[in-house]
């Protein structure tokens, strides 16, 4: 897909709505901007203010987050990063997608890190097609803050 005329029109196409902006839970911005680009802080899967799951992520036990539940974790949590991004400097400055960091609360012998991440890379591919393609990180993690299984940063280039 080549450049869009509209981030905020794919949205529409898309039906997809952005949150608002999750308040910090510290002392920290939730984005900030250098130069051309736009570095968020780690977002969970928020909505309304909770944690959309909790627990770490494994495959088969009781009491421990499916892969693929925190997969749609990583998706909301990049929907946060991106209501970052558009309270700071609008949806439509955004040139290209350049990060996404993915941290994964695992539990012991979890290694599909990179698959749960794919909630995040996959929605900025459906949203900015070439623009949304991206280096990636997919960590695991022991523990994430409020007992989230999912953490999930950006870093755009936006219009100068």
């Amino acid at each position: 897909m080549a450049a869009h005329a509209s981030w905020s029109a794919r949205l529409s196409e898309l039906g997809v709505t952005l949150p608002p902006v999750v308040p910090p839970l510290a002392a920290y911005q939730p984005a900030v901007r250098t130069g051309n680009l736009v570095y968020t802080a780690g977002q969970l899967p928020m909505v309304d203010g909770e944690l959309t799951v909790r627990g770490k992520v494994s495959e088969g036990a009781e009491g421990i987050v499916a892969p693929d539940e925190a997969k749609a974790a990583a998706r909301q949590a990049a929907l946060n990063a991106l209501a970052a991004v558009d309270d700071l400097v609008g949806l439509d400055a955004i040139v290209r997608v350049v990060k996404v960091v993915g941290f994964v609360a695992s539990a012991d012998g979890f290694s599909g890190q990179p698959a749960v991440v794919n909630g995040a890379s996959e929605l900025l591919g459906e949203i900015f097609g070439d623009a949304g393609k991206h280096a990636r990180s997919a960590v695991g993690v022991n523990e994430l803050p409020l007992g989230a299984p999912v953490e999930v940063e950006l870093i755009v280039e936006v219009q100068p």
